[in-house]
């Protein structure tokens, strides 16, 4: 190649290098100013918006502030009002408590005025009244003092007077009755009198709520039976009475606590020889209190006092005694009122007459226990007890084992013929007693909703079990009223029937 050729490709390279050159930049100027106009027109457009933007949110914001303005000038508006109210409430209250202000103040002056007048009054009402006893004590010639003392002398005298009068009227009065009641005390005593009584037996049966509780009283292999037996000593017989069970031996005190002891475990349920056991000497000794009870409360009835503890124990163990029928706790506590009686209308000793009455049937509490008559063992034991020589004799002599000697001991005997020989006092036909005590059960058993009925404590008391879908428990007490009421008017009994009404619900379930 040659070197104008090298010089012109040259240049030609410089002038394509510099065209390149201006024409790159003219170029990248016009880019450069498109992208200016476009950036202006971009921030022109952002300006708009934003002023936009600004006047949108300024018109948001005063429409805010004047709801914001109205709500709070509303409200203003409404404390405004409740204010006006409250300052009208106010000036009310104060208007009516100066009112009433005024009103007390008035009232004061006027309690004052009066206040004021009542005490002039008294001045004056006291200066007359001195005057009036300054007059009175010139006129009498006596002072207050010694007017006083001369009403009251006065009227001591008066009253010693009407004292002697009444008094003597009242003596008088007391004697005639009381000669009038003793008269009256001996007749009805013998003709009116029909204490409680059972016949005499030595036996007691204990009613069962079913047979199949004879089969729990057995115990497996008798030993139930056995235990119980030998506890309490008295026979307990078990054979084909359908409910019932009999108890059987001499002394009344056992045969009463094996009773309730088995009655106790009946309505226990779990008879066992443990529970037995415990049973009985809980029983044993609530009998015991209980005779203990009997005695002091017969001696307290009597007005006996300072018999010996031991004697009152023995005396209470007659409650649980009979003798044909008749109870011999009672059966000395009437001796004891008619002897009692007898001695005060014969002017003798009352009060040995009593104490002799009450004791005379001591021997009976122990017969079973000491050989011989009952009169000649109560009269031992009372010797031991430290009892008087006249009721030792009083005692011995009752039913003549020995003569008696005193006219207590004759009143004694006497009072105890007849406490023995009125109406009513010993057992009445067996034929008789058992029919009584069917009709009083087949009385009952009439009334609609009784299921059974019956007659226990030898017809003293009737219990019936009513059907409790029938009968609810108001209905007890008017059925209670009826059966008694009907018990009255058709059947002859000596002293009182309890009507006792029982309504029970029972639910069995059994665990398999």
């Amino acid at each position: 190649m040659s070197a104008a050729n090298i010089i012109i490709t040259i240049i030609m390279a410089i002038l394509a290098f510099v065209g390149g050159y201006f024409i790159r930049k003219y170029l990248g100027e016009a880019k450069i100013k498109s992208a200016e106009d476009a950036s202006k027109k971009v921030v022109e457009e952002a300006k708009r918006e934003a002023e936009n933007k600004k006047k949108e949110i300024l018109i948001e914001a005063k429409d805010q502030a004047y709801a914001t303005r109205s709500e709070a000038e509303k409200e203003a508006k409404e404390r405004r009002y409740e204010i006006v109210r409250l300052e009208k409430r106010i000036a009310q209250k104060e208007e009516s408590i100066d009112k009433k202000l005024s009103e007390v103040m008035s009232k004061e002056k006027e309690f004052e005025r009066r206040q004021q007048k009542l005490d002039r009054q008294e001045q004056e009402l006291s200066a007359v009244y001195e005057k009036e006893k300054q007059q009175l004590e010139q006129i009498a010639g006596l002072s207050i003092e010694q007017a006083k003392d001369l009403l009251v002398k006065r009227v001591e005298e008066d009253i010693r007077h009407d004292i002697a009068v009444m008094t003597r009227d009242l003596e008088s009065a007391a004697r005639d009755e009381a000669e009038e009641k003793a008269r009256n005390i001996i007749s009805l005593a013998i003709q009116r009198f029909a204490g409680d009584h059972v016949a005499e037996t030595t036996v007691s049966v204990v009613h069962l709520p079913s047979d199949d509780v004879k089969g729990r009283i057995i115990g497996r292999e008798g030993r139930n039976i056995r235990a119980f037996e030998n506890l309490t000593g008295i026979n307990l017989i078990i054979d084909d009475t359908p409910e019932a069970v009999i108890l059987s031996g001499f002394d009344p005190v056992r045969r009463e606590i094996a009773r309730l002891t088995l009655e106790k475990l009946i309505t226990d349920g779990r008879i066992q020889p443990a529970r037995i056991e415990d049973i009985y000497k809980k029983t044993k000794q609530e009998v015991e209190t209980e005779i203990r009870k009997a005695g002091e409360k017969a001696a307290l009835d009597t007005g006996v006092r300072g018999i010996h503890p031991e004697l009152l124990r023995v005396l209470g163990r007659l409650k649980y005694r009979t003798s044909y029928g008749q109870n011999v706790l009672q059966h000395s506590t009437e001796v004891a009122y008619l002897a009692g009686i007898m001695a005060a209308e014969l002017g003798t000793d009352v009060t040995l007459a009593k104490r002799a009455g009450l004791l005379h049937d001591l021997g009976k509490a122990i017969d079973h226990e000491v050989e011989g008559p009952h009169a000649l063992i109560g009269a031992d034991l009372a010797k031991r007890l430290k009892e008087s020589r006249q009721v030792c004799h009083a005692i011995e002599s009752h039913h003549d084992e020995v003569d008696p000697k005193t006219v207590e001991a004759v009143l004694v005997k006497a009072g105890d013929a007849v406490s023995s020989a009125r109406p009513g006092a010993r057992r009445e036909n067996l034929e008789n007693y058992v029919k009584r005590l069917e009709n009083l059960e087949h009385l009952a058993e009439e009334f609609k909703g009784v299921g059974k009925a019956y007659a226990v404590q030898a017809g003293r008391e009737i219990r019936i079990m009513v059907n409790p879908e029938a009968i609810d428990d108001a209905e007890c007490a008017l059925l209670a009223k009826d059966i008694a009421k009907k018990i009255e008017e058709d059947l002859e009994y000596p002293g009182q029937i309890k009507v006792t009404v029982i309504r029970e619900n029972r639910t069995v379930e059994y665990a398999k």
